[in-house]
């Protein structure tokens, strides 16, 4: 299995994290099982070679798109492959949500759509060139291009939630509600309003998803307990951590951690 990721452009790290890249060649009669966590941030995904089948009620499965935008979420969902397979997303910051695509943040939440849905006539045969770039620097390139073209397009000043939600990633989501709303010289009431509108999530629950996400990175420190990893993650206790975690990424930590769950393969690559 090949991961990696490439870092954007100076015009678009306002918005875009980074791009990655996941393939696999998928064993005959083994197929492959991946499972998307609770996260607080949008992509845009481009599977360029294979399909994946999405597990719905009692484990039937439905066809997935080729290419789409997956919403930030508070649940996991679990997808299947029997075939080789290439990804290209872009991880984007969820502010870019309305600012690259003129939408709340919000009507993307815990959804899935098509890139012809989201993107509407927008889209313009973005899909097809996306899949027919000859490698991944021309797939960043087409995708920069694009992108870049909507943030001129739709260049606003930025609210102040902007640098609150990025500050709230890049500190792990360790802070709260109150201290965020005095950043942003608003009151907690207004301060919730307008932090939904951008991230999708009201704050006090974009911060326990945050704050899980941080929890998975420590995925491979086998040195550490649970307790360490939820303290250090900024759980009170380890029942509350692993609460959290089970309902965001459906399973206990403890299983998670051993490197035998579901999915996981890509963070030993």
């Amino acid at each position: 299995m090949k991961y990696f990721t490439i870092p954007p452009s100076p015009a678009l790290a306002k918005y875009v994290r980074f791009f990655w890249v996941l393939e696999h060649e998928v064993g005959s009669g083994k197929p492959y099982i991946h499972r998307t966590m609770a996260d607080g941030c949008a992509e845009l995904i481009f599977h360029y070679k294979g399909r994946f089948d999405e597990f719905v009620a009692n484990d039937k499965t439905e066809s997935s798109f080729h290419s789409g935008i997956h919403g930030q979420s508070q649940y996991f969902r679990r997808f299947v492959i029997q075939e080789d397979f290439g990804i290209f997303g872009v991880y984007l910051y969820p502010f870019a949500i309305p600012v690259l695509f003129g939408m709340p943040s919000t009507e993307l939440t815990d959804q899935m759509p098509d890139i012809q849905t989201f993107l509407g006539k927008k889209e313009n045969g973005l899909e097809e060139r996306m899949m027919l770039a000859k490698d991944h620097i021309e797939r960043v390139a087409v995708i920069s291009g694009f992108l870049e073209s909507l943030l001129m397009r739709n260049m606003a000043a930025e609210p102040a939630v902007f640098s609150v939600i990025h500050d709230i990633i890049r500190n792990n989501g360790l802070t709260n509600v109150q201290r965020l709303a005095e950043q942003s010289f608003l009151s907690t009431r207004q301060f919730e309003r307008k932090f939904k509108a951008f991230s999708g999530f009201s704050p006090k629950l974009y911060l326990r998803i945050i704050r899980f996400q941080h929890a998975l990175d420590a995925y491979g420190s086998k040195d550490k307990s649970l307790t360490e990893i939820a303290y250090e993650c900024g759980y009170y206790d380890q029942s509350h951590f692993i609460h959290d975690f089970k309902a965001f990424s459906g399973q206990h930590p403890r299983f998670y951690f051993s490197g035998k769950t579901e999915g996981s393969e890509y963070r030993d690559a």
